[in-house]
């Protein structure tokens, strides 16, 4: 097996620039090629196509922390050569398969404040530190390294500012008045930090109703203990006043792995309406649409606004608490 490690830069040359000549010498006596932060190298897209027209015995298995366009000036995607998966932090699924879903019910206060990165499940006695190292030092290096980023100063604030609003809807306008920068900055660093798994951002749903929000955005992080390490606060939950929000994005971002996992391809939106009635999500499959409301307060009442209804009446609706979510994220 020859293994490749990005982080290093002999690695980096070792790929970078090569012909297909040069990639058949280097990985043709192999098995098995691992090749590690592959998102190091400029135009890896364009080198994945090279070594797949090759049609080697070699497998070849590519990792990266973030998008490998990331490292793209030419993005050549190398489509139908390459099977893609993306591994998130462990879902609570996972977790339950190792312990079991009583287990995972007792901790889920802690899943929720400290989130589910390896490393912090397996060693929760470091699991501020381990927090705080990633979101200090860790979570946006491909970001900087990316056509020469260098306002640190500034992602660190727009992070802040998508962690104060999660679950609200996020408006661009209002981003680049608090950041002091235009409006495409705004959009293209949420963009950036998409690809660095940073945050996923949803769409609002809209076909029927004149007052739909038609283009509103809500953004949701990848893991709850990154967002809380963006604020520094590990409190419990008794003393927040976010429970609410944690509730929703913990539920959201297992469901986007759940959907991704068992390869369901089902677009997932928020609803809104200018008169401010709410779905917090939309799942659309197959013509279908699901709706879900995450109440962490078992007993609030809910139930699907009568305008969402009356548009869409083939839909469903189900409130999503911490006594039913095990349907919901399996």
């Amino acid at each position: 097996m020859l293994s490749l490690n990005c982080d290093n830069m002999d690695d980096v040359l070792a790929l970078e620039g090569r012909t297909s000549t040069e990639l058949q010498q280097l990985l043709s006596p192999y098995e098995l090629v691992f090749i590690d932060e592959a998102q190091r190298v400029k135009n890896i897209g364009l080198t994945l196509k090279i070594i797949g027209d090759l049609k080697l015995d070699t497998q070849v298995v590519v990792t990266g922390s973030s998008s490998l366009d990331m490292a793209n000036e030419i993005n050549e995607p190398a489509t139908g050569r390459l099977l893609e998966y993306n591994l998130f932090p462990f879902s609570l699924p996972e977790l339950a398969l190792n312990s079991s879903e009583r287990e995972e019910n007792r901790l889920l206060e802690s899943r929720m404040i400290y989130g589910l990165y390896p490393e912090v499940v397996t060693e929760p006695g470091d699991a501020k530190r381990t927090l705080m190292t990633l979101a200090n030092n860790y979570l946006y290096k491909d970001l900087f390294a990316y056509k020469g980023i260098k306002k640190p100063e500034f992602i660190q604030k727009l992070v802040r500012a998508l962690a104060l609003q999660l679950g609200s809807e996020v408006s661009y306008n209002e981003l680049s008045n608090l950041l002091g920068v235009d409006r495409g900055t705004v959009e293209t660093y949420i963009n950036l930090l998409e690809k660095c798994f940073v945050v996923f951002r949803l769409d609002s749903f809209s076909r029927n109703l004149r007052n739909e929000i038609k283009k509103g955005k809500k953004v949701y992080f990848y893991d709850n203990g990154i967002r809380n390490a963006v604020l520094s606060n590990f409190a419990p939950l008794e003393l927040r006043n976010d429970v609410g929000a944690l509730w929703e994005n913990l539920m959201v971002s297992e469901r986007m792995k759940r959907n991704s996992y068992s390869a369901n391809f089902a677009q997932l939106f928020f609803w809104r309406t200018h008169e401010q009635q709410e779905i917090d999500l939309i799942e659309e499959q197959d013509g279908m649409l699901h709706t879900f409301e995450f109440k962490w307060n078992g007993k609030a009442k809910s139930s699907q606004p009568k305008a969402f209804a009356n548009s869409y009446p083939n839909s469903t609706y189900e409130v999503i608490t911490p006594e039913n979510y095990w349907t919901f994220v399996k």
